[in-house]
């Protein structure tokens, strides 16, 4: 693992390096005697236009100098509002300067891969769940408040269908891409378990919990009003589309290459409480 600082809360035998990834030196040094590249790395959700690219060209050298193969971990932001399933051939349609962030860098990939610099595969998940995953539309906001006896927080309509990527889920799927060549130059969803509401999957989370399904939805007019002042809630406001119409992803092109198991979402809901827990401690009621 490769970050700024050198040190993260990683699993058990992962090491981890410091350095600049958008500094190509860095980076190749970093990569130096990789076989795959896996990047996930991303800045805070209010600097993405400004961060990424330098970003994604530094791990783009990086990859290129090891002569690694480079998976990038991506989400759907570029395909922008969709009406129907969301699969892979759509063309992107962004929105604003965070779904727009996505799509040239999708497209920065792309062009490496076809100039012959680098060989590339993409995996796109939708909002992620899982141990480490906090961050996300459905970690501190659901997760968290949940497990402290708390209402969930979230966005739009909880009534429309909605999938939600089991974090394990995405790795698998990202590591699946590292190992088929057939994956490269192309776009991917990883799996997911079935789609559901956003009421629906709360109120999963909850019942693993034992205890009666609480959410709190915050309306449109109020995101914009704070987007004024909240660079995060900005983008939140950007791509509050994803959460006020269906949006659902559709992984049968990844199932018919390689096959999809994903997790189903009572077992991975399970899992991501325990680690929840674990993280709060005695905050955590029981």
């Amino acid at each position: 693992m490769v970050n700024r600082g050198g040190r993260a809360a990683a699993p058990r035998g992962v090491e981890v390096v410091a350095a600049d990834a958008t500094d190509p030196a860095a980076s190749a040094a970093a990569c130096r005697g990789a076989s795959v590249v896996y990047h996930c790395a991303t800045a805070s959700y209010g600097r993405w236009a400004e961060a990424l690219p330098p970003l994604m060209n530094g791990i783009i050298e990086g990859a290129a100098a090891a002569g690694a193969k480079l998976v990038y971990g991506d989400n759907l932001y570029a395909y922008g509002r969709v009406d129907g399933p969301i699969r892979e051939d759509l063309s992107y349609r962004p929105v604003g300067p965070n779904t727009q962030s996505r799509a040239e860098m999708a497209t920065t990939l792309m062009s490496a891969h076809a100039a012959g610099k680098v060989r590339v595969t993409i995996g796109r998940a939708s909002d992620f769940y899982g141990p480490y995953a906090r961050q996300s539309k459905s970690g501190d906001s659901i997760f968290e408040r949940a497990v402290a006896g708390k209402s969930a927080q979230g966005y739009g309509n909880p009534d429309v269908p909605h999938t939600f990527t089991f974090i394990d889920d995405f790795a698998a799927g990202l590591v699946t891409l590292g190992q088929r060549d057939e994956a490269l130059g192309q776009v991917w969803h990883v799996p997911n378990a079935e789609t559901v509401t956003t009421r629906g999957f709360v109120e999963m989370v909850f019942a693993s919990l034992g205890q009666r399904p609480r959410v709190i939805t915050v309306p449109g007019p109020v995101i914009a009003a704070l987007a004024l002042l909240i660079p995060t809630l900005a983008g939140v406001k950007e791509t509050l589309y994803q959460s006020e119409r269906p949006w659902v992803v559709d992984h049968a092109k990844f199932a018919l290459a390689f096959g999809a198991q994903p997790t189903p979402h009572r077992d991975a809901i399970a899992q991501t409480i325990t680690w929840f827990r674990g993280q709060m401690g005695e905050r955590a009621p029981r």
